[in-house]
């Protein structure tokens, strides 16, 4: 068998025609006349000669050129073409050049839009992912690494966001395990990163659950001078208290007031179930004013700047810090805590009626397969308590028949008496 020598290789000189130097088993380096030096390799596939080529010297040394060789002669025993299989190498390149992590990302999020994901949620996982993007959104998916990962971790948890770092790991983790089920990636890096994050600190809602403090609450909302549609918005966080995302985008089409029912789509629900709000007499009246206001669009709580879009998910925030309350008291949010504790502490209701009016899916499997119960005409009277509840709080104690009508008058047409009708 000839053998070449590196010194061969970089001495041989360009003749008029091509010519080959031998290395034994199959390979060869062609010398042109311009002078140039190939590697090739002469195999025999299914009884058809075929040759490979492996590159040009010196970008390719002898010892690589003897590496290519061996690699391809291995295939060759397999009963392989090394030629198509190189093919199938590069085209698979070329693909997951352009899969790309972003790319892969934007296919994963248009199939949750497909999916009706909710756009509050969906806002959110953008949010992370364009925070990801900068390191690695540009790179093959299938390439990235664990180390890559952690790197984008860690540069949100240098901002003292460890909850947003949390939630971003779980965030690329979907988007990986998508790629896997596409065929675009072998695996999920983000699962060996699990315990090296900053756990976060359990941090709950600022909320008002001391029932004299409550009823002070209630009495600045009813002070409030702010815009009118925000002040039903405050008011109605208390007597509905359901989620602030829920509430800014309730639209009129969800209420059914013959029935005294709102109707949320499982689509704008967090745990992704349909639910349904009773309705109270001072609920009813305040919805019958706030049609006044914004009956003839689509939302109950518009945008201030235009009634295409629900009202923005500070407002409520932003008017509890105008009325006095900090941050570290109450949020928007706490209207949720503030009625689950005083409805539990009343001791009037199942405890069980007050999480399925919150809305709460029971953690324990075997427990949720004994509590499918709406408890609906409890959760009716309870609704109506709580109204009263407020209304005594906010009048230092003393009940106070609501006024069901309320200073606005609704306007005598169809729609409207056939939408509160009683």
């Amino acid at each position: 068998m000839a053998t070449l020598f590196a010194t061969t290789v970089a001495g041989a000189k360009p003749a008029d025609k091509d010519y080959k130097l031998s290395d034994g088993a199959g390979l060869y380096l062609l010398v042109r006349p311009n002078g140039s030096k190939l590697w090739r390799f002469n195999y025999v596939h299914h009884g058809k000669h075929r040759t490979l080529a492996f590159g040009a010297w010196p970008e390719v040394g002898l010892a690589d050129a003897r590496g290519k060789r061996d690699e391809a002669r291995r295939l060759v025993a397999a009963g392989l073409d090394p030629s198509h299989e190189e093919r199938v190498a590069r085209a698979k390149a070329r693909v997951e050049e352009h899969d790309t992590f972003k790319t892969i990302a934007k296919e994963w999020i248009a199939k949750n839009e497909r999916e009706n994901m909710a756009e509050i949620t969906l806002s959110k996982i953008r949010w992370l992912l364009h925070m990801a993007y900068p390191k690695i959104g540009t790179r093959p998916i299938a390439k990235i690494t664990t180390q890559e990962v952690l790197a984008v971790l860690r540069s949100v948890e240098a901002t003292g966001r460890y909850e947003s770092a949390r939630r971003m790991r779980s965030v690329l983790g979907r988007v990986f395990r998508y790629a896997v089920a596409t065929t675009r990636a072998e695996r999920d890096p983000t699962g060996d990163l699990r315990g090296a994050l900053t756990v976060p600190k359990a941090k709950h809602h600022a909320a008002i659950t001391n029932p004299k403090r409550a009823g002070e609450l209630m009495r600045a909302i009813e002070g409030y001078t702010g815009h009118a549609i925000t002040l039903y918005a405050l008011r109605l966080s208390a007597h509905l208290f359901v989620r602030p995302g829920e509430l800014r985008q309730a639209e009129w089409a969800e209420f059914d007031f013959d029935r005294s029912v709102w109707n949320l789509p499982a689509e704008k629900m967090k745990m992704r179930g349909a639910h349904r709000v009773p309705l109270s007499m001072q609920v009813r009246a305040l919805f019958e004013e706030l049609w006044e206001l914004t009956g003839t669009g689509r939302y109950c709580f518009p945008s201030f700047r235009t009634e295409l879009h629900p009202m923005s998910e500070n407002t409520v925030n932003a008017a509890l810090r105008v009325l006095g309350f900090a941050q570290e008291e109450m949020s928007a949010h706490g209207f949720r805590a503030m009625a689950a504790t005083l409805l539990n502490e009343s001791g009037r209701f199942h405890p069980d009626a007050i999480e399925r009016q919150l809305a709460h899916v029971e953690r324990d499997g075997v427990r949720r397969a004994y509590t499918r119960g709406e408890y609906w005409n409890e959760r009716i009277t309870m609704m109506q308590w709580w109204s009263d509840e407020l209304d005594r709080l906010r009048n230092g104690a003393k009940l106070l028949k609501p006024n069901f009508r309320g200073t606005a008058q609704p306007q005598e047409n169809e729609g409207q008496s056939r939408r509160f009708a009683s």
